[in-house]
């Protein structure tokens, strides 16, 4: 058994020996891409490898050696690409390269003759319309002409550039863009015309607006005026004109039609002469009247009515209840007339007052999207512009505001008329106040009218603010009070200074001069500031009170300056100089500076002396600054000369011995410089601050202190003084010796009447 499986073994050794060896004694079993060695080995062919140099196993394989991968021996060198192929490798050129020999293929950098390959010669169509072929090394690239560009998704292909829409506004703004393909044109505009030497359609084109009204190139007719608009025209109606119902004003097509004066007639069942001359002058000026007559007869019908208030003559005997009937028919009318003559006006903002008191404030405008604010002296009207449009009337609107004060004459006692739940609410909130009494006027009589006259549904509040004429009773008091005592002081001061020899010099003449300018000032105000019924005298109160406190203030300023100088000059030789020099110009200065003042004033605008509740200056038209100028001028450099002299008088003391300046010395030093501050009328300044939450306590202070002047001139000048008080000394001494012989001569005269007598027995 054993000894046929051993010959079974070796047969199969002898059949495979056969079958791996070939005729020549290599080996069969040799991997691809590879060569046998000897009959026990093979050997991978040229550009392939394997884990080991000779292969022993059939196991074993030859891969490709990939001789351009890095790190390699192989350099094609420049604009060339190394190419792997099965067991070997080649040089290409780059696209965009050929070589010079017009091979294909090369194995190394010594035959590499790569060179640039111009494609926009070989092919001039590969740039499309509009574009142009630049060649670039190893490629090339398509450049569009001036006003094109390349398409996003088609590099060869070129597309015009809006250049209108693309942001760079390379037109003028007077101008019109317009897109072509690769380039642009600059238009005029409709209604504009190229400048002198600038056409139109290029690119550097600059326009002008074109004047169709002056130029003759518009289509308004006759009722109509043109007016130019930037690049257009509109056609506006006349002064005196207004737009034919249906047909928008400021349009190119507006056609107009004449306006005419509003009527305007007595109320009937009224007999009044002072009436009928007043509606007589209205209907001579409706007569008469032209379109371009408006503001004159706004002006003339305001005059009229303010002098009828004025002096209302036979109207103030008419019954009450035709009184107000008057009244009423007076308002109603007033805003009729003044809304149609205001649409004829320029649009602007017209003030208009009268002597009497009458003001108007009134703005024409076109409709405009905004606020307006219209002022009165006592109320304030606040609406927005678009209200005062009438719905369906275009053109100008027109807001007024009316202050009548001399209507409350006719509209004395005139019952309250409210809605009746308004009247439960007043009953409810006053009823105190409504049992025993009649409602009062406390602000002057206020119309105010709109273009729109349908005022019952309005789209948006109409805000009016009213003044009282009122005044604090407490001020008024301490003001009474505080010049009365004044009135006393300076009274008591002029006699002073007019009958103690021992003190008059050039500074007690200053001080009598202010103490009489004061004292009859302050008398006429007490006693005439209320006398407003005859508007004549009213007026001349007004100028005399003007007067007197424009002297007042000018002695204050004299005042101030001899201070000063007195200061200056206490170690200067020619100090009497200084004295005679003021001797001279003081008199000139202090009554004849208030008298030019006075002057100019009266010449340029006397209506104004005289107010309805007051004989003192209208505050209209910056006519209180005939007053108010000056006083502010002389307080401020009153102010200044004070802290001057005090300054110099600092200086002076310091230089004296120390026990000159006595603690008790000091102190009526200080207080004799703080009352020379109100003396000097210094304290003015403080009506100034009567603003905001501290309004009230600096009305207070400020009239405690300026109705007390005269107060601290006595006590300055007179009180405080050494020889005023000796003086004082040496009358009380007199007075009472000549009280004290009187009753000697009466009690000596008695005497002797009662030992004349003869005795009697009983």
């Amino acid at each position: 058994m054993g000894g046929r499986v051993f010959l079974a073994f070796c047969i199969w050794l002898t059949l495979l020996g056969a079958e791996t060896q070939d005729s020549r004694g290599c080996a069969r079993w040799c991997p691809q891409n590879s060569s046998c060695v000897n009959a026990t080995a093979c050997r991978c062919n040229p550009g392939f490898s394997s884990f080991s140099e000779i292969i022993t196993t059939p196991t074993e394989t030859c891969d490709d050696i990939n001789e351009c991968a890095s790190p390699s021996e192989v350099s094609c060198g420049k604009f060339a690409d190394c190419r792997n192929l099965e067991g070997s490798y080649h040089c290409m050129c780059s696209p965009g390269y050929e070589l010079a020999s017009g091979a294909k293929t090369f194995k190394n950098d010594s035959e590499n003759t790569c060179q640039d390959v111009d494609e926009c010669q070989q092919d001039p169509r590969l740039c499309k319309s509009y574009g142009t072929c630049v060649n670039t090394l190893g490629s090339y690239t398509c450049q569009c002409l001036p006003g094109f560009k390349i398409k996003p998704e088609d590099p060869k292909l070129c597309t015009d550039v809006n250049e209108c829409t693309s942001g760079q506004n390379p037109c003028h703004s007077s101008t019109h863009c317009l897109n072509n393909v690769g380039s642009y044109q600059c238009r005029c505009r409709p209604g504009w015309q190229p400048i002198p030497g600038s056409p139109n359609g290029p690119n550097n084109t600059v326009c002008e607006d074109v004047d169709e009204c002056s130029s003759g190139q518009h289509q308004c007719d006759n009722s109509t005026v043109c007016f130019n608009t930037l690049g257009s025209y509109s056609c506006r109606c006349r002064p005196g004109w207004k737009p034919k119902h249906g047909i928008p004003n400021n349009q190119k097509d507006t056609v107009c039609e004449e306006m005419t004066f509003p009527t305007w007639t007595p109320p009937p069942g009224v007999h009044s002469q002072s009436l009928s001359r007043f509606f007589d002058k209205v209907q001579d000026l409706r007569r008469d009247y032209e379109p371009g007559l408006a503001e004159s007869s706004i002006r003339s019908i305001l005059q009229a009515l303010d002098e009828l208030l004025e002096a209302p003559g036979d109207l103030e005997t008419l019954p009450r209840l035709q009184q107000h009937c008057v009244a009423s028919h007076l308002l109603d009318g007033l805003e009729d007339v003044l809304r149609g003559l205001s649409k004829n006006l320029s649009e602007g903002l017209l003030n208009f007052s009268y002597p009497a008191g009458t003001e108007l404030s009134l703005e024409v405008q076109e409709q405009v999207d905004r606020n307006v604010t219209l002022r009165q002296n006592l109320a304030v009207m606040q609406l927005n512009w678009n209200l005062a449009q009438k719905s369906g009337d275009p053109g100008p609107s027109v807001v007024g505001l009316v202050s009548i004060p001399g209507m409350d004459k006719l509209l004395a006692e005139a019952p309250l008329v409210l809605e009746p739940e308004k009247q439960v609410v007043l009953h409810e909130t006053h009823q105190g106040l409504l049992q025993d009494g009649s409602p009062i006027l406390l602000s002057d009589v206020i119309s105010a009218f709109l273009s729109n006259n349908n005022t019952q549904n309005l789209s948006s509040p109409v805000t009016f603010t009213f003044s009282h004429h009122e005044e604090d009773p407490v001020l008024t008091i301490i003001t009474y009070v505080g010049l009365s005592v004044s009135l006393l002081c300076l009274l008591l001061a002029a006699l002073t200074f007019l009958l103690c020899k021992a003190i008059q010099n050039t500074s007690t003449s200053l001080h009598l001069q202010l103490s009489l300018c004061l004292f009859l000032a302050h008398l006429l105000f007490l006693v005439a500031i209320d006398q407003t019924r005859h508007k004549v005298l009213c007026s001349i109160i007004a100028g005399a009170l003007h007067y007197l406190y424009l002297a007042a203030f000018t002695w204050m300023l004299l005042e101030a300056l001899h201070l000063f100088l007195t200061a200056r000059n206490l170690m200067v030789v020619n100090y009497s100089s200084i004295n005679r020099c003021m001797k001279k110009l003081m008199f000139p200065v202090g009554y004849g500076v208030p008298a030019v003042i006075l002057a100019i004033s009266a010449a340029s605008r006397p209506h104004l002396y005289g107010t309805p509740s007051r004989c003192w200056l209208q505050p209209e038209k910056g006519f209180i600054w005939g007053f108010l100028g000056p006083v502010c001028a002389i307080f401020s450099v009153n102010l200044v000369l004070f802290l001057v002299t005090l300054w110099i008088l600092k200086n002076r003391l310091s230089s004296l011995n120390s026990e000159v300046s006595t603690l008790r010395n000091t102190r009526m030093l200080a207080f004799k410089a703080t009352a020379q501050l109100f003396i000097l009328g210094c304290t003015w300044c403080l009506g100034i601050l009567q603003v905001g939450p501290a309004a009230q306590v600096m009305a207070y202070i400020f009239t405690i202190i300026n109705s007390l002047q005269g107060v601290f001139i006595f006590l300055v000048y007179c009180l405080l003084s050494q020889q005023v008080r000796e003086q004082y000394g040496k009358w009380s001494k007199g007075i009472r010796k000549l009280k004290t012989e009187s009753e000697m001569y009466t009690l000596s005269s008695s005497t002797k009447a009662d030992t004349s007598k003869p005795s009697t027995v009983n």
